[in-house]
């Protein structure tokens, strides 16, 4: 099976959605916790984050067109701050279901069912459930002209975890935190670790330490 640019765009769009967005492969789901000035939280599903450097800690994610997703960007542009929670099986249906088009006034923490929980100097909420979470701090939102999304870049402030996924060179165990992955806009995986490898060098053999 092979399709050129003129076949791809001449599918029906959400046919063509679903298969593009599958085609880049599974992709780490989290919900991103914000607040507005007047207290209002907001809870939505991204699997669009990514590592940008260690030194210092960012992560970036994609943010859609204003008009299709206004209230996470609003809120992280109001306040500067925001957190990022893994999706775990216990409450998955409830992390999907804050992907609905909830009005402004409505917090999607209360509409799914799904817990706030606040942490000191970091005003933007995490979803108590959550067991791998983290809070970021703006730093840089990049327009990205092609198709009118946004790249938000945040510098890691603070991180909350169970002790038994963190080994003693730092690596996270996430299959046993039993944190998610996705594939498309709707659908959903678990994690097994394979292997893990040493760092490769030219001329040496990669060895398996994990």
């Amino acid at each position: 099976m092979f399709y050129n640019t003129s076949e791809i765009q001449s599918w029906e769009r959400f046919y063509r959605a679903n298969l593009i967005n599958s085609l880049t492969g599974f992709k780490s789901i989290s919900l991103i916790g914000t607040i507005n000035k007047n207290g209002q939280t907001n809870l939505a599903p991204f699997s669009s984050i990514v590592h940008i450097g260690s030194d210092p800690s960012l992560v970036g994610f994609i943010n859609r067109p204003l008009k299709a997703a206004p209230h996470t960007i609003a809120n992280i542009k109001s306040t500067g701050v925001y957190t990022i929670n893994h999706v775990h099986p216990a409450f998955l249906e409830k992390a999907h279901q804050a992907s609905a088009k909830y009005d402004a006034s409505i917090s999607e923490f209360d509409a799914v069912g799904l817990t706030t929980e606040f942490m000191e100097n970091i005003v933007a909420p995490f979803v108590k459930e959550s067991i791998v979470k983290y809070a970021l701090k703006l730093e840089e939102i990049i327009p990205i002209k092609i198709n009118n999304t946004f790249l938000v870049i945040g510098r890691i402030a603070c991180i909350k975890l169970e002790q038994d996924i963190l080994r003693a060179d730092g690596f996270l165990d996430l299959d046993k935190s039993l944190s998610l992955c996705s594939n498309g806009a709707d659908s959903y995986y678990t994690t097994k670790l394979i292997g893990r490898y040493a760092y490769a060098k030219p001329d040496t053999r990669t060895e398996k330490i994990m």
